[in-house]
This record gives C-alpha cells, structure tokens and sequence, in this order.
C-alpha cells in the first residue's frame, strides 16, 4: 500500500512540476520547443535532399572523369612476355596527373592483375559492376577499347576510385552547420520568447505588487496602476480596481457602522448607570426594611443588581476604549491604587495568602480604570486558584517605566486558553466565580489606553516553561514626567 503510495505521489510531483515553473518561462519554453520541432523539420528536409544531392553530384563527377581518361587511354597494347604475362606498350596517358593522394587509377587484366596505375593505389579486385563501392572508394570500371595493331589483343579495364570520405565530410560539415543553426535558432527564440513573455506580464507583475502592498497596508484606496493596452489585462486591471472601490467603499460602510454601534454602546452604557444607581439605592432601603423572605428576595434582588452595575461599569469601559474615548489623566500613584484594591478583595480573599508590595509609582493615567486594572488581576489570581494558594502583587517603578506584578502559584492557565485569554468573554472550564468573560479583556484595554502593555507567564503543557508553576501577570507602563524618585513601602 505505501508503495502505491509513494508511486502516487511521485506521478503527482512529476505532473505539477511545470506549475511551479513562472508562466513567462512556460510561454518562452513552449515557444522555444515549437519552434526547435520547426526547425528540426526544416533541418532534416534540407539535409536529406542536400545530402543526397550531393551524392549525386559526386557519382556523376566520378562517372564523367572516368569516361573521359576511358576516352584518352590509346595505343594499349598488351605484349606477351613469354613466361606468361604481359606488359603495355605505347601507353600514352599521363596517369601521374591523378596523382593528388585520394584519387587512384588502375588498368587491370579481367583477373584484376595490374598492369599500369597510380603510385598510390589498392586492390579492387578482377573488373565487376560498372559502379561499385569498395573499402571505402566509389569505383568506376570501364573497359579500354581496342587499338589496331599487329600485336595480340587483350581485354584491358580501366578502374577509377575516389574516396568516399571527400562526400561524407561535405555531408558532416553540413549537417554540423544545420545543427547549430537549429539550436541556435532555439535559443534565439527562447530568449526573444523571454523578452516578449517580460514585456507581456509586466503589467500583471504591476497588478500583483500593487495587491501586494494592499496586503501590507490593508488600504484599499490604493490606486490599480493603469494598463496602456486595450486587452485582458486592461480588463483585469480594470476590474480590480473596481472590486478595491467596492471594498473600500464596504469597508468605509462597516468602520462607520461600527463607530456608531461604539458610540451608542458607550453612551447606552453611561445612560444606565444613573437608573442602576437609584434601583441599588431603594434595594439597599427596601431590604432594611424588610424581614423573612421578602429581606431575602430584596438582598438577592440586590446582588444581581449590583453584579448588573458592575457588569455595565465594565461594557461602558470597553467600550470607551473601542469607541476611542479616553478619560482624563492625571498623575497617580499605581501603588497606592494597588494598596485600595487588595482592601476590596478581604472577603473573596479568604483561605489564600495574599502579599503586596506597594512601592511609591506615579503614572499618568484615571484613577478608576487603573483601579479596575489592578482589582481584576488580582480577583482573576484568587478566583481561579484553590484555597491555599499564594497570590502576590508588586508595584515598583523601574527606570522610566512603572512594573506591576500580579502571580499565583497555581496550577497555571491551560495551553489552549493561553492565546485567547485576553480576549472578551473567554472563561475557563473551571471558573467558580462566575465571572463575565471581561476582566482580563479589561486589563488589556486599560493598559493599551495607557500607553503599556500586559504579558502573561504561564505553565505550558510539554512539560518545559518558564514558570514551574502558576501564572505571572506582567503590566508595564510609563512613568510620569511629574514623579518623583520612588520610596519603596511594604504592606503586607
């Protein structure tokens, strides 16, 4: 199965390998190998019938030159010598003419012996075929005629050789030329397919680093450069440019629907305070008045009133922030608003030891939300870990900036609540409280209207961390410009 597998897979890596190639080498590669199959046609076709052609040429040139030295051999005669051979006599013919090294000249007997000839010569055996090709020599035969004489008559043949490898090389240096002439021809339409394929995709490579500084930016205002061209790419462009008008005009739509739903949830929020405060004030009335039951409805009446308030406090901070709207700063002192929230937490802080350090920390920022900042940190640590547990909260200015500190040693926040905790609404599986889901959302917009920024040190679950144990809340501020070299103090 894995074999079939890896087969598989293979085949795939081989079909979609050319996607990977860029589409200007594609178009120049396609162009290139048409025009090498055109070529290679062309090439063959002329090499063909030059080669053969200059066969030709050849044969009947070899043909002509040994019927015309047939035509001047006069006079032959061939002499008995008595022991039964021959000699010629009156052999007119200067066959030391055709002594250039590659053409060779034979006046043989019908059994091949050679009675005159080239200095440089070879055998080609008794007289055959007219036309003949042997050891590499095209060979011309012709019979010598007769001359009148009163000596005896024999039968003379002339043989007329020249080398093949004279023609072969003609056709090698041709075929050579018509080579290089397609590869060249190749080449030159690869590289002229480039520069065209260039030319053609430049406005496309326009197209894409213009999106691509969209992505960056995220601004679809940016401008689709314009395409000279009235062709597919004008229109892509065009179209392009219409689709990021659409989207810019969408996206200007959902910013202002947003802003509005901001403001109407901040002014929504302020709006209810007022009647919340009055209902908490005639609860708080109502239930000393009462007694029995009706006492422990108004008291439950007034817990969830007041959980209502709170909940109300904490939409209209968010979104304050959202909405863009901060409140007045002045300088504060962070320790003494860490001193105020530790106070507040005395009753849900039983059965955890509970230890800050408050040094003098001035920063630029509202009172409330800082407030808010430091007692959501803190109930986050007491609420989310079991009685028993240490919880500590520092305060110390640290060169121009202002450090709180709020740690457990607790069993640590999960791994997959980890990047999503300071997100809104996101609570733990294990939360006792009952919270909203917004104190740490809260923490991070206070901090970032702040000018600061807030980290979590957390346990993680591969058994390597920072932290052996619980989790350590890291907020860092700026030091305001009016404080004063802090004195440490300890509240305990």
């Amino acid at each position: 199965m894995s074999r079939v597998s890896s087969i598989r897979s293979a085949a795939q890596a081989t079909f979609s390998a050319p996607r990977q190639v860029p589409i200007r080498w594609r178009l120049a590669g396609g162009s290139a190998l048409l025009t090498l199959v055109i070529l290679c046609g062309f090439a063959g076709a002329v090499g063909g019938l030059t080669s053969q052609r200059l066969h030709q040429d050849f044969d009947r040139e070899v043909s002509e030159s040994a019927d015309l030295l047939n035509e001047r051999i006069k006079y032959t005669v061939a002499v008995s010598t008595g022991d039964g051979g021959y000699v010629l006599e009156g052999f007119e013919p200067e066959l030391g003419s055709h002594e250039n090294g590659t053409t060779i000249v034979r006046i043989v007997n019908r059994d091949g012996i050679l009675l005159e000839g080239t200095e440089h010569t070879k055998d080609f055996g008794p007289p055959g075929e007219r036309t003949t090709e042997e050891d590499g020599y095209l060979v011309e035969t012709r019979q010598v005629p007769p001359t009148a004489g009163d000596y005896f008559q024999l039968p003379l043949y002339l043989q007329y050789a020249r080398p093949l490898a004279t023609v072969d090389a003609t056709v090698g240096r041709l075929q050579l030329f018509l080579t290089i002439g397609v590869l060249s021809g190749a080449g030159l339409a690869l590289l002229a397919g480039l520069m065209v394929a260039r030319r053609a995709m430049a406005p496309i490579a326009a197209l894409t680093a213009t999106a691509r500084k969209i992505e960056q930016t995220r601004d679809p205002a940016e401008q689709i450069p314009a395409v000279e061209a009235d062709d597919e790419v004008a229109e892509l462009a065009r179209t392009l440019d219409g689709m990021l008008h659409a989207l810019d005009t969408s996206r200007t739509e959902t910013e202002e629907a947003l802003r509005r739903q901001r403001e109407f949830v901040a002014d929504a929020s302020h709006e209810l305070r007022t009647p919340l405060t009055s209902v908490l004030a005639n609860l708080e009335l109502l239930a000393e008045s009462l007694h029995g039951e009706q006492e422990e409805a108004a008291n439950s009446a007034l817990r969830s009133s007041r959980r209502m308030r709170r909940l109300v406090a904490d939409l209209l901070l968010l979104a304050r922030h959202d909405a863009a709207r901060q409140s007045p700063h002045t300088p504060t002192d962070l320790g003494h608003v860490l001193v105020e929230a530790a106070a507040e937490l005395g009753v849900i802080s039983e059965g955890h030891d509970v230890t800050i350090e408050a040094g003098r920390a001035v920063v630029d920022g509202a009172r409330d939300e800082l407030h808010r900042l430091t007692l959501n940190l803190m109930e986050n640590a007491i609420r989310h870990t079991p009685s028993g547990t240490q919880v500590r909260a520092t305060v110390e200015a640290v060169g121009d900036a202002v450090r709180l500190i709020v740690e457990d040693d607790g069993p640590g926040i999960p791994a997959e609540l980890k990047e999503r905790v300071f997100e809104r609404f996101v609570r733990g599986v294990g939360d006792r409280g009952g919270s909203s889901g917004l104190g740490l959302s809260i923490v991070h917009a206070v901090a970032e209207s702040h000018g600061g920024t807030v980290t979590i040190d957390s346990p993680t679950t591969n058994g390597v961390a920072p932290r052996a144990r619980g989790t350590r809340f890291t907020v860092l501020l700026p030091l305001s410009r009016s404080a004063r070299q802090p004195v440490g103090a300890t509240v305990g």
